[in-house]
C-alpha cells in the first residue's frame, strides 16, 4: 500500500511541477506575444494615420485643382467678354484695357466660332487652325469638354470653346500620378495590414492588399471580410478623383492574427505531447508487468511441477504400502488441487479456450470447494438453484480462481464470520455477478487501487489475489471486475461483468 501511496504522491508533485513550468513558460510566451502585438498594432496604427494625413492631403489637391479649375473657367469667361467688347467697341473707344486681357491668356487653348462654328479665331492652340475652317469631329468633342460661352446676339452670335490649361494638365497627370502612387502604398503598406478599398457603396471593390490571392475574386469573401474589418477598426474616408467618396477598410495584419492565438496553438501542442508521452510510457508500463507476470507464472507452475510429480509418486508409494484408502483419498484431493493451480499458472500469459459453459454450475463447484476449506462461521447465499443453467463462454479454471480470490478476501474482510452473498443477473446481452459480503468495507478512494500489485490490509500476503481476479476478467474475458459499492463496516459489493 505505502508503494501506491507514494507513487501518489510523486504523481501529484510531478503534476505540480508540469502545471508550474508549463504555466510559467506559457506565461512568459503571452507577455512576449503581447509585446510583439502591441508592436505590431503601433505599426498598423502609424500606417493608419499616415493614410489618413495622406487621404486628406489628396483630397485637398483635388479641392485645389477644382479651384484652379474655376478661376481658369472665370478667366475664359473674362477673355471672352474682352473680346467681345473689343469686337463690339466703337471708333473712339480706348481698346487698350481690353487688348490687356486678351494678350495675357498664354496658356489656356480658346477658339472663337460664330454661329455656323465656324473658325473665326484661336489661341493657344495645338493644331493648324488655317487647316480646319469649320470646328467639327474630335476636335469639337475636345473642345466641348465644358459647356462653350456664348457671346453677341443675332447674326453677330459667338461661341468661345476652350479646354483646360497646358499647364492645368500637366497638373492633372500629376494629380493622377499622385492617386495611383497612394493607392498602391495602400494596398501595398509596410505594415502587412490586409486591406480592401472600396467605392460610395461599400460593395464595388476599387483595389485589395495582403489578401489571399486565391480569394481576391471571391465576392461573398470579400463583403464578409470588409464587414469583419469594419468592426474592428472604422474605415478611413476619402475623395478620390475618377472614384468619388471612397473608403479604405483595414484590420491587423496576419503576423498580428497568428501572435494571438499562438499561446494557445502551444498550450495545445504541449498538451498533446504530454498525453502521447504518458500514454507510450503506460503502455510500456503495462506491458514490462505482463512480462513480468508471465514470467513469474511460468516459473511459479514450473516449480510446482517437480514437487508435485514427486507427490503423485509418493501416493503410489503409499498405496502399495496398503495405507488407508480414506487417508490416499484427502492426499489425492489436495495433490488434484495443487495440479489445478499449476495449470491456472501455466495459463497465464498464453490466449485461454473459451467454451460454453453452465456459470452457475461452476459458482456452486467453487463454493463448495471454499465450504470445506473455510470457517463454518461463513454462510454463502446464491440467488439461483443449483439446477439453473446459465451458459456463457468462460475458461472454467480460470473462473473459479476469481471466485474463490474474492470469497477469499471477502472472508478476511469479515475475520472469518459473517455472510457472502452472490447474485446472478442475467441480461440481453451481459452477466452480471455481484458478491457481497459482510465486512469491515473499502474507503472510497481505494476503490481502484486495491487491484494493483502488492496492495493488501494483511500481515501475510502478497496483494496479488485481487490483480490476478480483475486480469483473468479483463485481459482474458473480455469483461469487467469492479467495487460496485462499500460501506464502512457493513460490507462491499464486487461486480463481474461478463458478455454472453
Amino acid at each position: 500500500m505505502n508503494i501506491y501511496s507514494q507513487k501518489r504522491k510523486w504523481k501529484w508533485l510531478l503534476l505540480a511541477i508540469a502545471i508550474i513550468i508549463v504555466g510559467s513558460s506559457l506565461w512568459y510566451t503571452n507577455v512576449l506575444v503581447r509585446k510583439i502585438a502591441n508592436d505590431e498594432r503601433q505599426k498598423v496604427k502609424i500606417w493608419a494615420d499616415a493614410i489618413q494625413h495622406k487621404a486628406n492631403l489628396v483630397k485637398y489637391t483635388e479641392f485645389f485643382f477644382e479651384k484652379i479649375k474655376v478661376e481658369e473657367r472665370k478667366r475664359v469667361k473674362l477673355w471672352a467678354e474682352a473680346t467681345s467688347r473689343l469686337i463690339n467697341a466703337s471708333n473712339n473707344e480706348d481698346l487698350t484695357f481690353y487688348l490687356d486681357i486678351i494678350s495675357s491668356n498664354s496658356n489656356i487653348p480658346v477658339i472663337l466660332t460664330d454661329d455656323k462654328f465656324n473658325i473665326t479665331s484661336s489661341l493657344n492652340i495645338d493644331f493648324n487652325s488655317d487647316s480646319l475652317k469649320v470646328l467639327s469631329g474630335k476636335y469639337k468633342k475636345e473642345y466641348s469638354e465644358y459647356d462653350p460661352i456664348e457671346t453677341g446676339t443675332g447674326i453677330n452670335k459667338t461661341y468661345l470653346f476652350y479646354k483646360d490649361s497646358k499647364l492645368f494638365t500637366e497638373l492633372r497627370v500629376v494629380l493622377d500620378d499622385i492617386i495611383k502612387t497612394f493607392i498602391a502604398e495602400v494596398v501595398l503598406n509596410s505594415a502587412s495590414a490586409p486591406v480592401i478599398i472600396t467605392d460610395s457603396t461599400k460593395t464595388k471593390i476599387i483595389s485589395t492588399g495582403n489578401i489571399d490571392s486565391s480569394k481576391v475574386k471571391d465576392k461573398e469573401y470579400l463583403l464578409h471580410t470588409i464587414s469583419s474589418m469594419e468592426k474592428q477598426n472604422t474605415p478611413i474616408e476619402l475623395n478620390l478623383t475618377n472614384y468619388g467618396k471612397s473608403y479604405i477598410f483595414y484590420k491587423d495584419s496576419d503576423l498580428l492574427t497568428q501572435l494571438k492565438y499562438y499561446p494557445y496553438i502551444q498550450f495545445g501542442i504541449i498538451g498533446i505531447f504530454l498525453l502521447v508521452v504518458y500514454f507510450v510510457f503506460s503502455t510500456t508500463r503495462k506491458a514490462e508487468q505482463n512480462q513480468v507476470w508471465l514470467g513469474m507464472a511460468k516459473e511459479t507452475a514450473h516449480q510446482l511441477g517437480t514437487p508435485l510429480s514427486s507427490l503423485i509418486a509418493w501416493i503410489e508409494h503409499l498405496k502399495s504400502k496398503g495405507i488407508d484408502e480414506v487417508t490416499l483419498l484427502d492426499i489425492k484431493k489436495d495433490v488434484h488441487r495443487l495440479e489445478t493451480i499449476t495449470d491456472r499458472f501455466s495459463k497465464i500469459g498464453s490466449p485461454p479456450k473459451l467454451l460454453k459453459e453452465n456459470i452457475v454450475q461452476v459458482i456452486y463447484n467453487s463454493v463448495e470447494y471454499l465450504k470445506s476449506r473455510t470457517s463454518k462461521n461463513i454462510t454463502y447465499h446464491i440467488n439461483l438453484p443449483q439446477t439453473d443453467e446459465l451458459f456463457i463462454p468462460l475458461n472454467t479454471q480460470l473462473f473459479e480462481w476469481v471466485i474463490e480470490n474474492l470469497c477469499k478476501n471477502a472472508i478476511d474482510a469479515m475475520s472469518g464470520s459473517g455472510n457472502i452473498h452472490i447474485h446472478i443477473s442475467d441480461e440481453i446481452t451481459m452477466v452480471y455477478i455481484d458478491i457481497t459480503d459482510t465486512g469491515k468495507g473499502i474507503p472510497k478512494s481505494k476503490y481502484k487501487t486495491i487491484f494493483n500489485p502488492g496492495v493488501t490490509t494483511k500481515q501475510r500476503g502478497w496483494g496479488l489475489g485481487l490483480t490476478l481476479a480483475e486480469r483473468i476478467i479483463e485481459n482474458y474475458h473480455s469483461g469487467h471486475l469492479f467495487v460496485k459499492q462499500s460501506v464502512i463496516n457493513k460490507g462491499t459489493t464486487f461486480r463481474i461483468v461478463l458478455k454472453k
